[in-house]
């Protein structure tokens, strides 16, 4: 019970006024040991390559409760991509953040579930598997994380609000007191092993990484932010200290932090449990949209810009071209063109 109290549904407005419904998914979707349920938004117009969000709702909540009080629907009629929505499977709609099988490849749980939603999205829909992407809430946010932590090869960006680390809730029981209560401290090198343990072995690519995370947080308290980033800044070998810092972003008493490229933290003063979703900011980060307002304020950093000049070389058609801390190829194969995303991603992309 304390797992249901605790982690309870923020009452957001109903605010989605998307024109298609939301639909079941009854087909066979693959492995899905623990029969997590698929809810699929397709657009009437799709775009072309096609992307797709996983959005994954908080305790209490629902696939259509987080489909009518997020925008993403919405925005996937102006941009043309697919929104998949797992539905919790147990009483009081949590997520399996915690078992052995949801924290390993291939392990089962509904991390295995949620994997084969994408798979399924790619074959069925003809999703672009370079353009695949999670977002979550609250025991969303925790299985945000799993997934980019046990599925790194489907995905190429998260964003997480007001979560937990990669296996900071391991263990035999569905709640853990110490993390929520950020008292389990680990070095960056201790995160990141949680991470490379998950699919041992794994030598590609990793989803980019956004952090979002309340000072006022008294469900999933603020040191969990902290340690966050030690994981993701140690699995992609980066400091701990930011490369830029921007204060007033995205909103006033919002400050940004970014680690290269492939990491960024929100951190909102003042702001309790959970932090509301910034939908644009996610397209923008996932690069589905251009750059979005950094803010008014300053820092140590600018929070702007497309990077270094970059190593030596030509980077693939839709491959990474530039952004903050970025060290590698900003040439581009012939036909396409060095294109900012955001200040954080550049891509090669071909002429519209």
């Amino acid at each position: 019970m304390r797992y249901l109290s605790a982690l309870c549904l923020l009452f957001f407005p109903l605010v989605n006024a998307a024109t298609q419904p939301l639909v079941q998914v009854t087909a066979n979707i693959g492995p899905n040991p623990n029969n997590v349920g698929m809810f699929v938004y397709k657009p009437a117009k799709l775009a072309s390559p096609l992307p797709l969000i996983v959005a994954i709702h908080e305790c209490t909540a629902s696939a259509t409760i987080y489909f009518e009080s997020t925008q993403y629907a919405n925005l996937a009629d102006e941009h043309g991509f697919i929104v998949v929505y797992p539905n919790s499977p147990r009483a009081g709609s949590c997520f399996d953040v915690n078992t052995p099988q949801t924290l390993t490849h291939n392990g089962g749980g509904d991390s295995q579930g949620i994997a084969s939603m994408v798979t399924y999205s790619i074959a069925t829909y003809g999703v672009d598997p370079s353009l695949v992407f999670v977002t979550g809430t609250s025991s969303g946010a925790m299985m945000t994380n799993v997934m980019a932590g046990s599925y790194p090869e489907l995905f190429q960006a998260a964003s997480v609000y007001s979560g937990v680390a990669f296996g900071c809730f391991a263990g035999p029981n569905a709640w853990n007191t110490q993390c929520a209560e950020g008292e389990l401290i680990q070095t960056p090198q201790q995160w990141g092993q949680e991470v490379f343990n998950a699919f041992p072995g794994y030598t590609g690519s990793r989803p980019r990484m956004m952090l979002w995370h309340g000072t006022a947080d008294e469900t999933l308290l603020y040191p969990n932010f902290g340690e966050e980033i030690k994981q993701w800044t140690d699995v992609f070998g980066l400091s701990q200290t930011p490369t830029t810092t921007t204060l007033n972003s995205p909103q006033e008493g919002y400050t940004m932090t970014t680690y290269g490229s492939e990491v960024v933290g929100f951190s909102a003063a003042g702001v309790g449990h959970t932090v509301p979703v910034h939908e644009t900011n996610d397209l923008a980060w996932f690069g589905i949209t251009g750059t979005t307002s950094t803010g008014t304020g300053s820092g140590t950093g600018t929070g702007t810009g497309t990077g270094s000049t970059g190593s030596t070389g030509t980077a693939a058609e839709f491959g990474q071209s530039g952004g903050i801390g970025w060290t590698g190829p900003t040439a581009c194969v012939s036909g396409s063109a060095c294109t900012e995303i955001n200040a954080y991603f550049s891509q090669c992309l071909p002429p519209a």
